[in-house]
């Protein structure tokens, strides 16, 4: 059957009258509809409510070693908070602090040490008359908001099926001292679900930079976030830190991760992993602003989770929950978009989104009309630096929070604001 693009004008003006008549039916249902932000649904963060009793005496609130949690001490976290996040973290417990409730705020306070004071002797980055930093894109709209806070130039690096284009990564760092960092997400990386395949890891470690303090900036969200089960079909990411050792760069990299999408965001713990030399800068430039975190709530994650057999018990429930949502967006862009041509998508096998590439100029317009229509999604260039996709194409779709309904409904939305977005296009031409 032949693409839009390859039908006649009259063909495309009967389809559009067809769209047409149906989403006037769409507007006329009055739909209220959120895929804006990757969100768990209400039943996810019911899995979770046994952590809220889980300290409830004062006993309960004595660490292992004896420490009372509801008073001051602890700066970089109980110990075994540690070990519970190093099984998230890839890491050893020593080379871990654990923070509050975001990875956002330690990888926020981690780029304003390095503006501030440089990292392990290195000259202060907000000396430099240009800060720079690459941004694999489509990414995390919410990294490039740090860098853009900061005044940092962005450089967008086109990401590949494993992770960022390492070429033009490897030809940028190699000449401009510069350029500071590279925003990761690893593993099912939003909003493409990418995991980065380990030779790709390897030259991120290994890649000659002419920043000596060039920091990779490790965010390993979804580290434990598969939608299946089997060992088979899990991705599997490489250490990050275990490749800088091995390349002789130990203290490239920064690692995060938290819980928010395991039990409570907003009310999880957090954690950044790094070199011993790292992390003890980070523990003196830290103990100024704190004297440390929710002790009491790292104890509530330690006895509800316990320990990596524990989370990954927790985190099938959590697949089981999501698994049907992901399938269902993939089955309903196959069945409503396989004779439009020009569109693709990805189907991960875990993480918070699929990312969608619409013909080039409708991104805008998709989204436009499905707001109109009572389905709030990711704005259209979210995904890219400074919100500027030249492309105009790349949409994030963010299935976890509405129940599988509602999901079945705004997808049906999509599709037809994509069909009908497409074929505008294709007429103006």
């Amino acid at each position: 059957m032949p693409t839009y693009a390859q039908r006649e004008k009259d063909e495309l003006r009967a389809l559009k009258a067809q769209l047409d008549e149906e989403y006037a039916g769409i507007l006329a249902k009055g739909l209220s509809l959120n895929m804006a932000r990757g969100k768990p649904g209400a039943d996810q963060l019911d899995l979770s409510m046994p952590l809220l009793t889980a300290v409830v005496t004062a006993e309960d609130c004595r660490a292992e070693d004896g420490t009372d949690c509801r008073n001051y001490g602890v700066l970089d976290g109980l110990p075994e908070a540690k070990r519970f996040l190093a099984a998230m973290l890839d890491d050893e417990a020593d080379n871990i602090i654990i923070g509050g409730n975001s990875s956002l705020t330690l990888m926020y306070e981690a780029v304003a040490r390095c503006l501030d004071f440089g990292t392990l002797g290195s000259k202060p980055w907000c000396q430099y008359e240009t800060v720079k930093w690459l941004c694999p894109t489509p990414g995390y709209d919410r990294h490039f908001g740090i860098t853009e806070a900061f005044g940092i130039q962005m450089i967008p690096v086109p990401m590949t099926e494993g992770g960022p284009d390492m070429d033009e990564v490897e030809r940028l760092v190699a000449d401009d001292a510069s350029i500071k960092g590279i925003w990761c997400v690893p593993k099912y990386s939003n909003p493409g679900g990418v995991t980065y395949a380990d030779e790709v890891v390897r030259r991120l470690a290994s890649m000659p930079c002419a920043a000596e303090d060039f920091r990779i900036f490790w965010d390993n969200a979804y580290c434990v976030h598969h939608l299946y089960d089997e060992a088979t079909e899990q991705d599997q990411l490489l250490d990050i830190a275990t490749a800088c050792r091995e390349a002789n760069n130990p203290h490239r990299c920064f690692k995060f991760a938290s819980t928010s999408k395991v039990t409570h965001p907003g009310a999880g713990i957090s954690g950044i992993a790094a070199s011993p030399e790292n992390i003890a800068e980070i523990r003196q430039r830290m103990g100024v602003g704190t004297i440390g975190y929710d002790k009491i709530n790292q104890l509530r994650h330690v006895k509800f989770l316990k320990d990596a057999e524990g989370l990954a018990r927790h985190m099938s429930q959590h697949a089981a929950i999501l698994r049907p949502k992901f399938e269902l967006v993939v089955r309903k862009l196959e069945e409503g978009l396989s004779d439009v041509g020009d569109c693709s998508w990805s189907n991960p096998r875990g993480g918070y989104f699929v990312s969608f590439d619409a013909p080039e100029g409708t991104a805008k317009r998709i989204v436009g009309l499905a707001k109109e229509a009572g389905v709030i999604m990711t704005g259209a260039g979210a995904t890219w630096p400074y919100k500027q996709d030249p492309t105009d194409s790349n949409i994030r779709i963010a299935p976890t929070l509405p129940p599988l309904a509602e999901l079945e409904a705004a997808m049906d939305v999509f599709v037809c604001c994509v069909k009908l977005a497409w074929i505008e296009k294709l007429l103006e031409a």
